[in-house]
């Protein structure tokens, strides 16, 4: 279960199965090698979940455990199957893991700053820096997260942290031999939570990265960074977005950042004031600008199971295939409306880059208005951390459908 953010409900898709190999009725000899092929899992994925946790059954839960079961269920993409990374967020130990995980404070703040350096995003690291040297996390551990530095004298527990972290975030993948260390040294539960917890904050690191989060006057910024940030924040609230004093009878606050963590006026609370949620994004700007979004964060994480997923739905809500084409293979935005290519060159700069540049921002702000853009980031987050967790635990597609995305 996930227990440190309330995120936005998400769109769910139905998932079109791939067909091929079949000749008059038979399976050709090279067909049927290739669906054979297709079918062979890694030896530490389940068969049952098609990834490396064994699938959940809701008799096994407690009634907390239930609830959550039934809430995946409803947003599965089918009927009574939890699905992706609802399902394996179920295998969790159930608690708010940003402030009670069993693994202590030490081992959660570690995870959340392996995130913020491997998203090279300055204000979650600042705060958390701060946060880990109070709950006792070793500076020297610290400052071989903030210099990407070699592991060597690092506990176990807290290098294969650091490592599944580079691993994810970098490449895109975890690799079995990081992810079966993780299992030995902390527990399918443990494991579990860390991972969501990871996810989860990259998700955070998309929002704040976003919208320029700068540390308020007087606050110091210690993570050394690839680029130069640019200078078009407000002053009040720090970052590219005004500050919002009181909230509206319809807005809420992510409480991500609880306890007074986050300076007054900064923060994803402030950011998600700006927003209007997923519905009312869905009804301004429409389903097919939605599903690109979509597809945009998909590609730029290299997800096969989530852009196969999305990809059919995207083109029934009316995304031409050339554009889903132009996302796929990421070629240049030549010739496409402004809204598109507001989306795409978003998206490729804030994942790819992890740095939104001001010309970017100002055209995509122009393109879709405040609110929008918050909720298109909003959602580009969710589908951020959803990607992470589904690599993480090596999700494949239902056997016998052909993923869609060329992954090296």
């Amino acid at each position: 279960m996930r227990g440190l953010v309330t995120m936005p409900a998400v769109l769910t898709w139905t998932v079109v199965l791939a067909s091929g190999g079949i000749v008059n009725g038979t399976l050709s000899r090279q067909g049927a090698a290739g669906e054979a092929a297709e079918r062979a899992l890694p030896t530490d994925v389940y068969p049952d979940s098609r990834n490396r946790l064994p699938a959940i059954r809701r008799n096994d839960l407690d009634e907390r455990g239930k609830k959550a079961y039934d809430e995946a269920v409803s947003g599965a993409r089918s009927p009574g199957i939890p699905q992706g990374a609802a399902a394996i967020r179920l295998h969790g130990s159930g608690v708010n893991v940003r402030w009670a995980a069993p693994v202590g404070r030490q081992l959660t703040e570690l995870a959340i700053l392996t995130t913020a350096r491997e998203h090279d995003q300055p204000y979650e690291w600042s705060l958390h820096e701060m946060e880990a040297i109070a709950v006792g996390l070793d500076p020297a551990v610290i400052n071989s997260v903030r210099h990407r530095s070699p592991l060597r004298g690092i506990g176990e527990k807290e290098a294969t942290i650091i490592q599944a972290g580079r691993e994810l975030f970098s490449r895109h993948q975890l690799s079995s031999e990081t992810y079966a260390r993780g299992l030995k040294l902390l527990g399918k539960s443990n494991l579990v939570d860390m991972l969501d917890l990871m996810a989860g904050y990259s998700g955070t690191a998309t929002r704040l990265t976003a919208f320029n989060q700068q540390m308020p006057p007087g606050w110091k910024q210690f993570l050394p960074l690839p680029f130069r940030p640019s200078d078009d924040i407000h002053q009040d609230s720090r970052s590219r977005l005004p500050l919002i004093r009181n909230q509206g009878p319809n807005q809420q606050a992510v409480p991500l950042y609880s306890r007074q963590l986050a300076p007054e006026g900064t923060g994803p609370g402030q950011i998600a004031r700006h927003g209007g949620g997923l519905k009312s994004l869905e009804t301004s700007v429409g389903p097919r600008l939605v599903s690109l979004a979509i597809l945009v964060t998909a590609r730029e994480h290299d997800a096969q199971y989530e852009w196969t997923v999305s990809e059919p739905a995207a083109l029934e809500k009316g995304l031409e295939p050339s554009i889903v084409d132009i996302i796929r293979s990421r070629k240049p935005l030549t010739g496409l409306g402004e809204r598109d290519a507001a989306v795409i060159e978003f998206g490729r700069e804030l994942f790819g880059k992890h740095n939104v540049s001001a010309e970017t921002y100002a055209r995509a702000l122009k393109a879709f208005g405040e609110r929008d853009l918050v909720d298109l980031v909003g959602l580009m987050a969710q589908h951020s951390s959803d990607a992470a967790l589904v690599i993480a635990f090596d999700q494949h597609l239902p056997d016998g459908q052909k993923g869609l995305l060329p992954i090296p």
